[in-house]
């Protein structure tokens, strides 16, 4: 048996000699019966669509034009097959930055470029 030089055989066997059960907690332990899915009843279908999302549960945060822009630019480019990379950060941040006319027709070029 290999012991740590610090350590003297004596005190790793105190050590054992007191150790019982009910001092070690395995915390990865589960009860079976605590973590078991429930049980479906007979002939009932456990799988429920999600109801739509209401307008008026939305979030009130209004988003910047340029974030919107930026997204809708992402959308776009992606739509087209040409997926951003992060070295066009700088690029599609420039363009966001324009005025919505401009974005608008940018996003109009890239679905007529992804729709042919």
């Amino acid at each position: 048996m290999h012991i740590h030089p610090l350590l003297e055989e004596t005190d790793v066997t105190i050590a054992l000699e007191h150790h019982t059960p009910q001092t070690f907690v395995d915390p990865y332990a589960a009860d079976p019966a605590e973590t078991a899915w429930p049980t479906a009843a007979a002939g009932q279908d456990m799988d429920h669509l999600l109801p739509p999302p209401n307008p008026a549960e939305r979030l009130s945060t209004p988003i910047d034009p340029r974030d919107q822009h930026r997204l809708a630019l992402h959308a776009a480019l992606t739509t087209a097959g040409i997926p951003p990379h992060p070295e066009d950060r700088d690029a599609i941040d420039q363009l966001s930055a324009l005025p919505s006319t401009i974005n608008t027709t940018l996003q109009r070029w890239l679905s007529h470029t992804a729709s042919q």
